[in-house]
């Protein structure tokens, strides 16, 4: 008889680092889980800041939580946390004894340019680190080495590139944030892997073929615990979530079935997910609840009743913003047949990143900016644009020909380039030189009434300044709460860089 994955839910309502650590524990023991060797977590820090992104990340006590957790099951201290609280989940670890630990680090690649350092900086990790001694690895700084992979479950590449790091790592602990996401759905355990890669590579395939690459990413390394951060979950999008208290930590050690069990928690069938699916499909693991042994304090149905108030933000961009909107969207065809009619992880779901990142700044941005008609792949048939709107054909596959002003007007699809794109050296995705070259263009267009933005995608940034720039509004990239301190890290950065490949091993 097939033994069943085990995914434990436990109560646990407040961020309160004791607390976490002894559920975390009881949940380790409970899975003969023992880290051991080079150990490696991995947080979500897409983004952080207290006041403008608080509930995008896992949260500095869940962090450390874990960590004391991990301590106390290795025996490399004791103290409260060694102990095991009283439910149902209690009782000794068995198996042979293991070996100890040789490292312990904490790593992660948070958003797109952003350096790492920032978001560590203001999710307030470095104190929790320093107390712990637990070293850190910023993995655009890092080395990126190749990993192969098996060439009969790609989509089209047959190795990714990771951080040295990642590929050194003996024991991979993942700690997503629970949270709703406008382009999958949901992240949680399996979302969470495309942190490890950095900016240069993550872009590559983060198109119509978004779902495929997670699943490729399943496939470098297997996480030997999961941990998710469902205290306070996050609803609708997934840099400016609104929180909601599910009051849950989910652990187990299969990435599919922690990731099912996650989505029937908020009331969706992990087949409607395709990175879920994908995965599962490859052998990484069950998302059917039948082979899935559900365990814990805290009972799936009860929480499927809690949550199903919980809210996801699944809009085509063209339906998203409303007619009386001084942004309007137009949306072709698009050049995969896996979806041609929408790319979800590409340019249209940066815009509505982009989008409500701008509200967060100014709720009724969309009627203070100036008019913007927004064109994103292959259309057909005239457009109805007004005499005073800015038109901006985006994205690499974006094609349309036809008449703007009575002046004829031909955009050019270039996807055949991207797909072509090197694995190994793709160019470069500096934030100085990325934002340089973004504003750049958005200068030299700045009387045009006809914009052309390339990229594949174009990433949520570059939307930010696109629509700041032509839409006459504040552009978040330079507010003052995080524009001066952004450079400073992004300064340690580089020096970070420079360092490791004069001592790289």
């Amino acid at each position: 008889m097939t033994k069943k994955a085990r995914v434990i839910i436990m109560r646990c309502d407040d961020y309160d680092a004791d607390l976490i650590s002894r559920i975390v524990s009881d949940g380790m023991r409970h899975l003969d889980v023992r880290p051991q060797g080079r150990v490696l977590i991995k947080p979500n820090t897409v983004i952080a800041h207290p006041r403008l992104f608080p509930h995008a990340f896992t949260r500095k006590e869940f962090l450390e939580g874990v960590i004391m957790a991990i301590n106390a099951i290795s025996g490399l201290v004791s103290g409260s946390t060694s102990g095991s609280t009283s439910g149902p989940i209690s009782g000794p670890i068995s198996g042979p004894t293991s070996r100890l630990i040789t490292e312990l680090a904490v790593g992660e690649r948070c958003g797109i340019t952003i350096p790492t350092r920032f978001a560590f900086k203001h999710a307030g990790y470095g104190p929790v680190l320093r107390r712990h001694r637990v070293k850190t690895y910023y993995f655009e700084e890092t080395a990126q080495v190749p990993v192969a992979v098996s060439r009969q479950m790609m989509t089209h590449r047959d190795h990714v590139m990771v951080p040295k790091p990642v590929a050194d790592c003996e024991f991979f602990i993942n700690l997503p944030k629970f949270k709703a996401h406008p382009w999958t759905r949901l992240t949680l355990g399996l979302k969470n892997y495309i942190g490890i890669q950095d900016d240069r590579y993550r872009l590559i395939d983060h198109n119509q073929f978004l779902e495929h690459k997670i699943a490729d990413l399943q496939q470098v390394i297997q996480p030997k615990f999961i941990a998710i951060d469902a205290i306070s979950a996050g609803q609708r999008m997934m840099l400016t979530p609104t929180p909601f208290p599910m009051g849950a930590i989910v652990m187990g050690t299969n990435a599919c079935a922690v990731d099912a069990v996650g989505c029937h928690m908020v009331n969706v069938d992990p087949v409607e997910i395709p990175h879920i699916r994908f995965a599962s499909e490859r052998g990484i693991g069950p998302i059917d609840l039948a082979d899935i042994a559900v365990e814990g304090d805290f009972p799936l149905s009860e929480i499927q009743e809690k949550n199903r108030t919980f809210e996801f933000y699944l809009k085509h961009i063209d339906h998203s913003f409303g007619s009386n909107a001084n942004l309007q969207c137009t949306v072709g065809t698009f050049p995969e047949k896996y979806s041609p009619d929408y790319c979800w992880g590409g340019c249209p779901g940066a815009l509505q990143e982009a989008v409500h990142i701008l509200k967060a700044y100014s709720p009724d941005v969309l009627h203070r900016m100036g008019k913007i008609r927004y064109v994103v792949g292959n259309v057909a048939g005239p457009l109805d644009v007004a005499p005073d709107e800015t038109v901006l054909f985006v994205g690499d596959c974006t094609r349309w020909r036809g008449k703007i002003d009575g002046m004829p007007v031909h955009i050019k699809s270039t996807y055949g380039r991207q797909k072509k794109r090197n694995n190994h050296r793709p160019p470069s995705n500096d934030m100085l030189l990325k934002n340089m070259k973004t504003i750049a263009n958005c200068m030299a267009n700045r009387r045009k009434r006809v914009i052309r933005v390339p990229g594949c995608p174009v990433s949520v940034a570059d939307h930010v300044h696109y629509l700041s720039f032509f839409g006459g509004v504040t552009n978040p990239n330079f507010d003052r709460r995080m524009v001066v301190d952004v450079n400073m890290q992004y300064m340690k950065m580089t020096a970070g860089r420079i360092k490791n490949r004069l001592f790289q091993d």
